[in-house]
Parts: structure tokens; C-alpha cells; sequence
């Protein structure tokens, strides 16, 4: 194992172990665990094994699981029958045993509400009849497919489909709610300009390209209690485009998250692939800093946390080093974030966070693409 920084265990257990409060929820410290599709819930029901992986993960110490990816209420939402589904009387009833399970081990839990838009290619389930549906039609690589343009029919049933996961999350016990607008899934084709080719109010310049991303975080935020915290991940990259970008600068940045804070958003997770890269130049900020120096939200900041190496080799089988957090620690003591959002590492190994928390750092071991292969 090579640790490319030493890290005090004290220092780590002192500046991680403090609470944090989004909106009502108060998350007993600052390690939270990063959303990943897995596809172990066939037909879409999360089981005991799914209850079991988030809750073995809240027993070691991470305060806030944001679970993996699930498909709201809408027949063109997904593209797996192995994805979880955040609706329905069979899958929501497994999603309740799995708040349950995280609630038992100490950790607080919130479900990552998605869909995927023109990601999906005609005919996938769990619907196969459905078409791929995005603002205009076109695909992250510029062509038209087989999906279609959303009419203004389209945009208010996936609207009311993110809101009623939302209030169904509340209704079985989670503790807030994550929309997934990053990545290059459907939210973020209306971001970006690349995808968005609209020619009415939801196209156009930077704030008319946040309408329906602001439409739903308003629908999600009525749905729910007022204090129950309502959770927007963004990012810059898109899937397969990692030079992609929506803000080109500070101001750029501003005029996208001024309507997403307006409309509820209590906590903005800002998705880089690389945490201690900055965003913009002339500054150290990164993506997360930036967030919060221009909304004053609570922010989570992710990407390569604990580990060292590119994140998509990784992901397709090479290893990735360990790497030590001193610098996270740095900008977690000054305030340049708040929550910390680790992925692979956590994927690794489920007591991360303990070895972490404790001063284990010897016990940390290199990233292995071999655990996607089971729900350890």
C-alpha cells in the first residue's frame, strides 16, 4: 500500500467527528457515503442485502448515506430492472426495511432520486416500450437517437414523479432527499447547452436552462415537510465528456445555483472527479467551495476521496492507490465544505470510516474494481 500523505489521528477524528445540521436533519458527522449504481435489486426491490451493505457502512461511522441511483415514476426514468425504483407498494416496502436497518446502526439516510433521460436507448427495461425522452432530443454525443423532445406533458408528469418520490421518501422514513442533476442523466441534459437546444422558456441562457431543474427542487420542497432537507448534486462532466462544463466562471456558476437555492435546496453536492482540483482559475476553491462561498449552503464535496488514480480506470479494473487526506482535512477545518462524500473507498471497504475515525490508516487498502461484484 503507498499512503502518499500521513494523517494524525487525532486531527482526522477531531475535524470529521463533528456534527453538521442540513435544514432539520442533524448528521452526526462529516463522512458521507457517495451515491453508486450497484444492480442488486432485481425488479427494482432493494432486499435485505441492500439493507444490510448501507447498513453495515452506517455502523462504521458514516454519518449520511446517499444510497445509489433510483428511478422515479416515469416509464422512461431507467434503463435496468436491477436499478432500485422509488416507487411502487413492493419496492418502496423494501427501501423502508433499508432506512430502518441504517436507522438501527446510527447513521441517517437519504435516496437519490433519478432519471436518466436521452441515457436510455429504445427498448431497455423496465419498461421497454417507453422512449428516451430529454429537452431536445439529442444525446451527451450531440445526435438525435431514437428519443424524443419533452412536451410540456412530459415535463409536468416527471415534475410530479420526482415529488411524489419525495414525499414517499418522508412517508417511509428517510431523513431527506437527493436529486440527481449531474452526470449528463436528465436534470443536467436541461443544464447544459450541449443537450439543451430549446427554443421556449426551458432554453436558452444559463437561467432559462435551470427552469425545470428549479420546477422540480419547488415541487420536491411543497411535497415534503419544510424541514425535511432537499439535497441537488451537480456537476461540471458529463458521462463520457469529462471536459464538459456548465460555468465557464464564478458569475456562470452563480447565475445556475441562484435558482436552485431559491426554489429549496437546503444542500448542494458538488460532483468533481478529483476533490483537490480547483475549479476556477485564479483561485484553490474547488466546485464544493465555490458552492458555498456563492449560495452560503451547506455543501458536500466528492471525488477520489482516500484514493489516488484516475476514477474510470479504476472503476474498469485497475487499482487505485491510497491516498491520504490531510488536504481534505485542511478545507473541512476552514470551511470550504461541509460534508465529505467518499465512493470507492467505501465500496472497498466498509469500515473505512472507523479505520478512518480511529487512526487505522495502516488498514487502508488499495481500491479493487472486484467489489462491484458483490454487496460487501
Amino acid at each position: 500500500m503507498t499512503v502518499t500523505a500521513s494523517t494524525s489521528a487525532s486531527r482526522a477524528a477531531q475535524i470529521l467527528s463533528r456534527p453538521v445540521q442540513l435544514n432539520g436533519l442533524t448528521v452526526p458527522n462529516r463522512i458521507a457515503m457517495a451515491p453508486m449504481t450497484r444492480q442488486f435489486s432485481p425488479g427494482g426491490v432493494p432486499g435485505e442485502d441492500v439493507a444490510g451493505y448501507y447498513a453495515r457502512r452506517a455502523a462504521a461511522g458514516v454519518g449520511l448515506i446517499v444510497t445509489e441511483g433510483t428511478y422515479v415514476g416515469h416509464e422512461s426514468a431507467g434503463q435496468s430492472d436491477r436499478v432500485p425504483r422509488f416507487h411502487g407498494e413492493e419496492q418502496l416496502a423494501g427501501w423502508a426495511k433499508v432506512a430502518e436497518a441504517v436507522h438501527a446502526a446510527g447513521g441517517k439516510i437519504v435516496p437519490q432520486l433519478w432519471h436518466i433521460g436521452m441515457v436510455r436507448a429504445a427498448g431497455e427495461p423496465p419498461f421497454p416500450e417507453a422512449p428516451a425522452v430529454g429537452p431536445s432530443g439529442i444525446r451527451l454525443d450531440g445526435t438525435e437517437g431514437t428519443g424524443k423532445a419533452m412536451t410540456q406533458q412530459d415535463l409536468d408528469d416527471v415534475i410530479e414523479a420526482f415529488a411524489e418520490a419525495a414525499a414517499a421518501a418522508e412517508r417511509i422514513g428517510f431523513d431527506g432527499v437527493e436529486l440527481h442533476g449531474a452526470h449528463g442523466y436528465l436534470i443536467d441534459q436541461f443544464l447544459w447547452s450541449g443537450t439543451n437546444r430549446r427554443a421556449d422558456e426551458y432554453g436558452g441562457d444559463l437561467v432559462a436552462r435551470t427552469k425545470f431543474a428549479a420546477e422540480i427542487v419547488a415541487a420536491v420542497r411543497k411535497a415534503v415537510s419544510p424541514d425535511f432537507p432537499v439535497i441537488f448534486r451537480f456537476s461540471q462532466w458529463k458521462s463520457g465528456n469529462y471536459d464538459a462544463r456548465l460555468a465557464e466562471n464564478p458569475a456562470e456558476l452563480e447565475a445556475i445555483l441562484t435558482p436552485l437555492a431559491e426554489a429549496g435546496v437546503d444542500v448542494f453536492h458538488a460532483s468533481t472527479r478529483r476533490y483537490w482540483l480547483p475549479e476556477f482559475d485564479g483561485s484553490d476553491l474547488n466546485l464544493a467551495g465555490w458552492t458555498k462561498k456563492l449560495t452560503g449552503k451547506p455543501v458536500i464535496t466528492v471525488g477520489s476521496v482516500g484514493l489516488d488514480g484516475e476514477f474510470l480506470r479504476a472503476f474498469q479494473g485497475e487499482g487505485a492507490p491510497v491516498k491520504g487526506i490531510d488536504d481534505l482535512l485542511d478545507r473541512l477545518e476552514r470551511e470550504e465544505f461541509d460534508l465529505v462524500a467518499v465512493g470507492r473507498a467505501l465500496l472497498q471497504d466498509p469500515e473505512w470510516a472507523a479505520k478512518v475515525l480511529g487512526g487505522r490508516f495502516d488498514e487502508l487498502g488499495a481500491y479493487d474494481a472486484a467489489a462491484l461484484r458483490s454487496l460487501s
